[in-house]
């Protein structure tokens, strides 16, 4: 979810296809799409009645039969141009949203507005529930709508060789997940990719109980309750915030009620019911798409980046899921050093001032996804078998391939908090402090990025960290300097003692690579401005973000049943910080913060118990809180190390 430039539904409409492109620099030389394919729009019909609107477009050389290839989208399959949607078989995109091999290699590409969005008839629902008892008039489910547009395909569209890919970005990944269930027998592959899996459970909505605000408000103003069938409206507009820091405006607001009150009523149709249900209930867990991943037929490749600030979980949980409930298929995971669909959009050499040394883009598109369809759907054998598992080794910057995720070699080990701020591999001794403290005051919140920003900039996921290192509610445990490389590969799980003098509090842990004092600048020609510059970028010392994630602490026990804090007692705490593959170089410290508030990455936590949604301006107040690290409550982080 994006900065200024780039709305996360613009970014959706892009990677959804609507006149975007797969790597804009190469535009100009790409061959004009209407010379080598005819485009078709149908209105195909589902078995409840109601018909889907689905733009095809079929190669103009009749020579020989094609595969389908489906990408079902709640963003509008119109072709973007001019500063509009268009839809109308004279509009075609610039490309298919893909690497140009696979229009050169030859498809029949296919888009469906998904039921019950733009063209579409029936009625939308976020994240459709898999099973649900009592369907509304033109609810449907995802995995029948899609049996049903395959079989009405193979049937009215000539030269299809009957077999049958899809693939998708964020949503569209969630409908391609959602699209195999119980598979038709003619769809032989599937590429979810940042798939949208459990809203909260770490993807879009909530992690560790807390509800991602800035994200989820900015993302919600633009995407809205509309009628349809309809086009999408001529201009899309943006949510006007009146100020540069979104950090100032949700904080002048304070309640979720203040923040809320400056949306139209379509703009909080959709977002108002992910606010009011604050806990995992029975709304979310219809919605989880993880346990109905069964009796899939299709080999699957599903992918992720490392630096997704919207859906990081998803494609673990769909690579995990999918994985325990079905055997004898193909079932793979790309995860690279990506942003929220970087792969389709970015060269994939450096996020922020963090470089990875290689067009790692180019790589998965070349050597993983295009052979991946072309093996499965025109039986072209690849030039080397496609491992499992494909993640990106960040800090050494290499590929790495595995048997599973997580690598069996990885072993457990824990990283203690010490005493003055250290950071070792023992446990603490009987003469260690007992606890480190802060103060944490709700209206005076830690922030997440150390620059002004509106929606949520990419960058924030590699960001330097050393603004909120010197704050007095920011806790600091640092490693000595490194002797030898230190490689994580896995989840990473925060086990604390902690305690309170309020009834509630968040916990936010933040796993840190800190950088040698002696590091080349990031930027700049080497000339000499004529001017007076900004200052430059000093790497020396940077603090880069490696994964951070909150816990709420009423969900300490239970996502589904929240419990107060008695102060002062010490509980424990332990939690899903997430996936990691990173290697800590010789010369670098490792470095974990903690503090309880990430404003306004997430919510504000009053720090009384209170329901959230429903909270006062006098029900947010100063808590002390406090992290233990003595012989009988030593808090650390469980990591997985690969041997060296």
């Amino acid at each position: 979810m994006q900065r200024h430039h780039l709305t996360p539904l613009a970014l959706s409409l892009a990677l959804a296809f609507a006149g975007a492109v797969h790597a804009a620099p190469d535009d100009k030389d790409k061959p004009d799409l209407r010379a080598t394919y005819t485009k078709y729009e149908f209105r195909i019909p589902m078995r409840d009645g109601a018909r889907l609107f689905t733009a095809v477009y079929v190669p103009k050389d009749a020579s020989r039969p094609y595969p389908f290839l489906i990408q079902r989208t709640p963003y509008s399959v119109g072709v973007y141009q001019d500063g509009e949607s268009h839809y109308g078989v004279d509009y075609y995109p610039k490309s298919f949203g893909l690497p140009q091999d696979f229009a050169d290699s030859g498809y029949i590409f296919v888009r469906q507005d998904v039921r019950g969005r733009y063209m579409s008839e029936g009625k939308w629902q976020e994240m459709t529930p898999h099973v649900k008892a009592n369907k509304a008039a033109g609810e449907g489910n995802e995995s029948q709508d899609m049996h049903d547009t395959v079989d009405w395909l193979l049937k009215h569209v000539a030269n299809n060789n009957g077999k049958v890919g899809i693939y998708g970005i964020s949503y569209p990944g969630f409908y391609t997940s959602a699209s195999i269930i119980d598979s038709h027998p003619a769809i032989k592959a599937a590429s979810p990719q940042a798939p949208v899996t459990d809203l909260f459970m770490g993807d879009d909505s909530y992690h560790g109980g807390a509800f991602m605000l800035s994200g989820n408000f900015d993302f919600y103003s633009s995407f809205t309750e509309e009628k349809n069938p309809a086009p999408p409206a001529r201009v899309r507009e943006r949510f006007d915030y009146g100020t540069a820091d979104s950090y100032d405006y949700f904080l002048q607001r304070l309640t979720m009620s203040g923040i809320l009150a400056d949306l139209q009523p379509k703009q909080l149709a959709y977002l108002k019911p992910t606010i009011d249900h604050d806990t995992y209930d029975q709304f979310w867990q219809s919605r989880n798409i993880a346990p109905h991943l069964k009796n899939i037929k299709a080999a699957v490749l599903t992918v992720g980046g490392w630096f997704d600030a919207e859906d990081p979980q998803g494609p673990f949980t769909t690579y995990n899921s999918i994985r325990k409930n079905n055997t004898g298929i193909f079932n793979g995971l790309v995860i690279g050093p990506w942003t929220h669909g970087g792969w389709a959009g970015q060269e994939g050499k450096s996020l922020g001032a963090v470089h990875f040394d290689s067009k790692t883009s180019e790589y998965f598109n070349k050597k993983l996804l295009f052979p991946f369809f072309e093996q499965n759907l025109k039986d072209k054998k690849a030039d080397k078998p496609i491992a499992e598992v494909n993640a990106f080794e960040t800090g050494t910057n290499v590929w790495r391939q595995y048997a599973t995720w997580p690598p069996q070699q990885a072993k457990s080990q824990m990283l203690y908090f010490g005493a003055n701020g250290t950071l070792p591999w023992n446990q603490p001794s009987a003469a260690a402090a007992a606890f480190d403290e802060y103060v944490s005051d709700p209206r005076k919140p830690v922030p997440y990025i150390g620059y002004p920003a509106t929606g949520v900039p990419k960058e924030y996921m590699v960001s330097d960290q050393r603004f909120a290192a010197s704050r007095p509610d920011v806790v600091v445990y640092q490693s000595e300097v490194l002797e030898d490389d230190v490689t994580i590969a896995g989840p990473v799980t925060p086990k604390l003692f902690v305690s309170t003098s309020g009834t509630d509090s968040d916990f936010v842990v933040k796993l840190i690579d800190v950088y040698p004092q002696e590091m080349p600048s990031a930027g700049g020609d080497g000339t000499r401005p004529s001017d007076t510059p900004p200052p430059s970028l000093k790497l020396g010392g940077y603090q880069q973000l490696v994964r951070g994630n909150p816990i709420r602490g009423k969900f300490r026990n239970s996502l589904e049943k929240p419990e107060p804090f008695t102060p002062g007692k010490v509980e424990t705490i332990s939690y899903h910080l997430g996936d990691v593959n990173h290697t800590f170089r010789r010369g670098h410290r490792i470095m974990v913060q903690v503090q309880s508030s990430w404003f306004p990455l997430i919510d504000l936590n009053p720090q009384t118990f209170v329901s959230i949604p429903q909270a006062k301006p006098e029900d947010f107040q100063k808590a002390t809180q406090r992290i233990y690290h003595a012989p009988a409550t030593p808090s650390g982080l469980q990591v997985l190390v690969m041997p060296r």
